[in-house]
């Protein structure tokens, strides 16, 4: 009996436009969306575009997982000062629900068509890889 005979990888299941806007729509999704996109940036290939929403991405988890951190550690550290518990907690909340807010905000640009610049953020990806 011999051994089954493998057909190479369907390429246009990649330069599909469809598949591709859909693909950036997984780089969105909060949180889970980072390990596409930081694959997409680590194989070096791909369009301009998927590039760039790739490191928007990567850099908004970044700058949330930042935020949070800093966030709980002033939560920690509210016992000892003036300041409110629930003030930071509430602070912390509203981080966390922007970062969504704003996951959802890119995806609906991304349907509409139109440009995902963010106004401070989108500057800063220049200088990722």
């Amino acid at each position: 009996m011999e051994p089954p005979v493998f057909e190479p990888v369907d390429r246009e299941a990649f330069t599909n436009p469809t598949l591709q806007r859909l693909w950036l729509f997984v780089y969105l999704l909060p949180i889970f969306g980072v390990i596409p996109a930081l694959w997409q940036l680590s194989q070096r290939s791909g369009d301009r575009h998927a590039r760039r929403v790739s490191r928007l991405a990567v850099l908004m988890a970044v700058v949330w997982v930042l935020g949070y951190g800093l966030l709980n550690g002033a939560a920690a550290a509210t016992e000892l000062s003036s300041i409110p518990h629930g003030v930071v907690l509430l602070a912390n909340s509203v981080w966390g629900s922007g970062y969504f807010l704003l996951n959802v905000w890119l995806m609906v640009r991304l349907w509409r068509g139109r440009s995902l610049e963010v106004p401070l953020l989108s500057r800063l990806t220049k200088y990722l890889p």
